[in-house]
């Protein structure tokens, strides 16, 4: 069973100026454990497919299938729990809390899921995990390095064990050595730990660590 399934799905914004159709009858599995590249021109849909992937939006029409559930039905308070416990999110920006410490942004998660006890160490774990060192812990996001930042960023979405991470440009904001060690992150991530990877970028260097990849134009599959 794909964890993502796309059946002749559309996304169609509607505009005073006419209608946009940034998905046009995708289809597309994701299956446990792949590492998929996402890419394609600006405006292709990529991020649309993201974040139909992501449950952050919903189809125009076909069906969706995420961790074995069908988002179609689904109202807002649905998909709020889909992706608090299948999903982690990885974004260009980081996204982190400025006002909470290193630690204390991974546990987020953790306590938004109402977990009582072990958060602290939980967290911990997985910052030791993507190679943040203890000392960083109480630093606030600021006082660290975009590198260090986005391995936090990682962390973070992984620290519910989700069951694929979606990635939106992760190493756009960083130069290309710390890009690298991103990306060698996330590759062990997949290769050792068998945690799924979807990924939009629009760096053509970053296939040779994707099983395959996904090639969006003008809103439909490139063949």
């Amino acid at each position: 069973m794909p964890v993502i399934s796309f059946e002749n799905v559309s996304k169609v914004y509607p505009l005073p100026a006419g209608d946009v159709v940034a998905l046009d009858g995708v289809d597309l599995a994701i299956e446990q454990g792949e590492f998929v590249l996402i890419m394609g021109p600006s405006g292709s849909g990529k991020s649309t497919l993201l974040n139909i992937m992501g449950s952050l939006d919903v189809p125009t029409s076909g069906e969706v299938t995420i961790a074995e559930k069908r988002i179609g039905g689904m109202d807002d308070d649905d998909l709020t729990l889909l992706r608090r416990d299948h999903i982690g999110f990885v974004f260009q920006q980081f996204n982190l809390i400025p006002l909470l410490s290193i630690v204390e942004n991974v546990e987020y998660p953790l306590i938004l899921k109402g977990r009582q006890n072990g958060t602290r160490e939980r967290a911990e774990e997985v910052l030791k995990a993507v190679g943040i060192e203890k000392t960083h812990f109480t630093h606030k996001p600021g006082e660290i390095s975009g590198g260090q930042q986005q391995r936090v960023a990682i962390a973070r979405a992984l620290v519910n064990d989700p069951d694929f991470l979606l990635c939106d440009e992760p190493t756009g904001n960083l130069d290309s050595k710390t890009g690298t060690a991103i990306m060698t992150l996330l590759d062990k991530m997949n290769r050792e730990e068998g945690k799924t990877v979807v990924m939009v970028t629009h760096d053509p260097r970053m296939t040779e660590y994707a099983d395959r990849t996904i090639r969006l134009v003008d809103g439909r599959v490139a063949e």
